[in-house]
């Protein structure tokens, strides 16, 4: 029954818990929070306990609404073990992201599962690229590989122009680890859905030209 995995449960559960306990409890949360200069003092642990800390509930609700959602769609191909795998790798390699495009703003912070939900997003549409997605304020449906490259182009945008209190570099990073995780636990996807392997990859090959040439 979707949604009912174990490995879901627990993540969903840990996330809800530690999220609490920060709202609750301000050292814990600027302990465990996401710190360019924490990390650069040699405080790694915030590279993954970060992606189960949030801003406030409503940026808890969207980020577990959303794996919910997508997450048996990854469960149902890779099962719980793997699942987990992508969650996890998604979480670091969106942090990963953010240190690197952020590496010399010692105060700069962040929180969130976006990065890890990104990847699992970005895991679920390569399954299944043509399934339809409905969003708010759009009342037709969009195929999932449209959404998935405008999600990233988007990112790309909101990066270079700083949109908002978003970290929109973990988003990406977090969509790339997904991708990249997901074609090396399951590599039939290239046989099967080649076209759209490659559609996806376009908005990641941006992202790599741009910084080349400085542009973020």
């Amino acid at each position: 029954m979707m949604g009912l995995d174990i490995v879901l449960m627990v993540i969903i559960g840990a996330n809800v818990l530690m999220s609490l306990k920060g709202f609750n409890d301000f050292s814990f949360f600027e302990k465990f929070k996401f710190n360019i200069g924490g990390i650069r003092r040699g405080e790694q642990v915030r590279m993954l306990t970060s992606g189960f800390l949030h801003a406030d509930t409503s940026h808890l609700f969207f980020n577990m609404l959303t794996l919910y959602f997508f997450a048996p769609v990854v469960i149902g191909f890779l099962g719980n073990v793997k699942f987990l795998i992508v969650y996890i790798g998604s979480l670091i390699v969106g942090n990963l992201f953010s240190l690197f495009f952020h590496k010399d703003e010692y105060h700069y912070s962040a929180v969130g599962a976006s990065g890890a939900v990104s990847g699992v997003i970005y895991s679920g549409i390569l399954f299944q690229p043509d399934m339809s997605l409905y969003l708010m304020f759009i009342p037709i449906p969009i195929p999932a590989y449209i959404f998935g490259m405008g999600y990233l182009l988007f990112s790309i945008f909101g990066m270079k122009k700083r949109l908002g209190n978003i970290g929109h570099d973990a988003h990406f990073g977090g969509a790339v680890g997904g991708y990249v995780i997901t074609l090396i636990l399951a590599p039939w996807v290239f046989q099967e859905n080649l076209l759209m392997t490659g559609l996806l990859a376009i908005p990641i090959l941006i992202l790599f030209v741009l910084q080349r040439l400085g542009k973020l």
